[in-house]
């Protein structure tokens, strides 16, 4: 019965012209236009090295991390520098602001403030290291805690704190996810674009679990009042409808990937397998928001599949689809929508691969998919359960 089940909702998905439509052919048209659309943008800008300042003060004389983080990534030696870096007061700063001089300054008090003019990929940037740097320097202090706890416990009056601070930064320097200048290999102001794309993408793939489940309930079509009723397990049923759904999903993220590369020739960097196992997570997540809208929403096809469609494109635009400068935007002001924003899940997950060395956040937005597909999984079982009805 599941392989029978199985074979039949894939067939019926590819005969669906209104899912080829959305889930094949709109992300390919879409792409093609971002292509045209940004075809010469790589040309006519190019990232340089952003000029910053630093307000000198109290705090930052304090904090070395802060200071040689910033040293480091300012170093005119280095040909891959990423700032030109002024330490000024404050009202220098605020000048050479209002000068446009330089696109931001940071304030190191409590927390590190940011204070910029607009938002754009370079003020993003700077957002993004100070909040790594700051997150290593809050890693570095609770270690250093925990040596110092663990020292006093077994009894060491003559702790040589100094050392046990020094020992740890050098480990969490060798571990650090250092963000680099990779303006002169592949840096793209057009790549959050496609990130995006991929994102809506595997979020359209949604329709798919959607159709897949509606075809097995009694209330939207014969064929489910035919389930309803067969004296089979729902249950063997139900995994096979979406595992149909899935494979179809698939096949359409593997043809998108297929024209971007191939055709568009998107460069997507040198982390292609985490590029496509993030594709592949991230089309888990469409399909499970797919079942849980079709068994939660109480309505006919067409209005599930507009609420979905709906919830895709409000998701892709947030991250950053209709400007990049929208992600940075929702980040500093409501970072919680974004946080649950599965659109924002995929597209920051390749935008840490792109900018970071190391895969710790990458991982952790992976690690939020499949939280978000579960939480779907359980709404939707949660859903079908309740379901009853009075007459076939």
């Amino acid at each position: 019965m599941f392989i029978h089940n199985f074979k039949y909702t894939l067939k019926a998905l590819f005969r669906n012209k209104m899912l080829i439509f959305w889930t094949y052919l709109f992300p390919i048209i879409l792409g093609t236009f971002f292509n045209l659309a940004f075809s010469n943008i790589e040309n006519s800008e190019k990232l340089e090295i952003i000029k910053i300042a630093i307000v000198e003060n109290d705090k930052l004389k304090s904090n070395t991390i802060f200071q040689e983080a910033f040293e480091t990534l300012s170093d005119e030696e280095n040909e891959d520098r990423l700032f030109s870096t002024q330490y000024v007061s404050e009202e220098e700063a605020k000048q050479l602001l209002q000068n446009n001089e330089i696109i931001g300054y940071m304030i190191l008090e409590e927390e590190p403030k940011i204070i910029i003019q607009s938002s754009g990929i370079n003020e993003t940037i700077l957002k993004y290291v100070t909040e790594e740097i700051m997150q290593n320097t809050k890693m570095i202090n609770e270690l250093a805690e925990n040596e110092i706890q663990a020292e006093i416990a077994i009894g060491n009056i003559s702790i040589d704190y100094h050392k046990i601070y020094q020992n740890v930064r050098e480990t969490i320097q060798q571990e650090e996810a250092n963000i680099k200048n990779i303006a002169k290999s592949n840096l793209s102001y057009t790549m959050i674009e496609f990130y995006t794309l991929i994102a809506m993408s595997c979020l359209y793939g949604g329709i798919l679990g959607m159709v897949a489940i509606n075809q097995k309930l009694a209330n939207m079509s014969d064929n489910g009042k035919r389930v309803s009723i067969a004296p089979t397990k729902k249950g063997k049923v139900v995994l096979s409808s979406l595992l149909a759904g899935y494979i179809a999903q698939i096949i359409g993220l593997a043809i998108l990937f297929a024209y971007t590369i191939l055709v568009l020739k998107v460069d997507f960097g040198t982390n292609l397998p985490l590029i496509l196992l993030l594709g592949i997570v991230g089309s888990l997540a469409g399909l499970t928001m797919g079942l849980a809208i079709g068994t939660v929403v109480k309505a006919n096809e067409g209005l599930k599949t507009g609420i979905l469609i709906s919830v895709t494109m409000l998701g892709s635009f947030l991250s950053g689809m209709m400007g990049i400068t929208m992600k940075y935007i929702i980040d500093k002001n409501l970072p919680i929508l974004n946080q649950i924003n599965p659109a924002n899940m995929i597209t920051d997950g390749f935008y840490a691969l792109y900018y970071y060395d190391t895969l710790d956040r990458f991982y952790f937005n992976l690690v939020s998919l499949l939280l978000f597909s579960g939480i779907m999984l359980i709404i939707s079982y949660t859903s079908l359960r309740r379901q009853k009805y009075d007459s076939i």
